[in-house]
């Protein structure tokens, strides 16, 4: 399916950052969680930050952001009431369990860029959350594996059972956490994991310029 120009350009636009320090709205966060709980995503609070620090766990956290409760896989497929009492006191920030509905393939910004660009080229939407420290993640359905050099690539790591990643509108204390290109776009449908490493071990293959996406995307038709 081809997609229009303007259509493409409004998948892309990403979210304004917070300043540094600005959390997201605890409404806004219960909102998103309620509508990604609806869809039978398993969404989980997370922790959020504070004057250096990431709270809601036990104990000082430095790093985040990570599940507020340590068994947090006892608590996948809560009901719609468990999700919005979970956010009924704090800002908690909004995680997705990998390995369920979705898994996904988180890369740095260098080649998410790419990738998108190959997607793009191929008028093909694919789901891409980026965050403020330079981590872009593309959801995508669960089951797969990393193949060939992808694997063997450090910068670039698959994200399913066991594992967690961040959803809008949580918050890093950098900025916010947004769309590059939205669920909404392919209809909350998630593309296979072949799909998604084949975009992406493309995106290895080339260099930011226009034309050179065009080329690879000819050669390999």
């Amino acid at each position: 399916m081809q997609w229009s120009a303007e259509r493409w350009q409004s998948a892309f636009r990403g979210v304004p950052a917070h300043p540094a320090g600005l959390t997201s709205s605890r409404i806004d966060l219960r909102v998103q969680a309620i509508d990604f709980a609806s869809r039978g995503w398993s969404v989980l609070p997370g922790t959020f930050p504070r004057d250096g620090e990431w709270l809601g766990r036990r104990g000082r956290q430095l790093h985040g952001p990570t599940p507020v409760r340590a068994d947090w896989q006892d608590g996948l497929g809560a009901d719609l009431h468990e999700v919005m009492a979970w956010w009924d006191e704090h800002p908690y920030n909004l995680l997705l369990a990998t390995g369920y509905q979705a898994d996904a393939i988180e890369v740095d910004i260098a080649i998410g860029r790419r990738a998108a660009k190959v997607l793009r080229a191929g008028g093909f939407p694919v789901p891409i959350v980026a965050t403020p420290t330079g981590s872009w993640f593309f959801l995508m359905s669960p089951g797969g594996r990393l193949n060939g050099e992808l694997a063997e690539e450090s910068g670039i790591r698959l994200h399913g059972k066991g594992s967690w990643v961040p959803l809008p509108p949580s918050v890093y204390p950098g900025g916010a956490v947004h769309w590059r290109v939205k669920p909404e776009v392919c209809a909350w449908q998630l593309p296979s994991p072949e799909f998604v490493q084949d975009a992406l071990r493309t995106a290895l293959e080339i260099d930011d310029q226009p034309e050179n996406v065009a080329e690879v995307l000819a050669a390999s038709r």
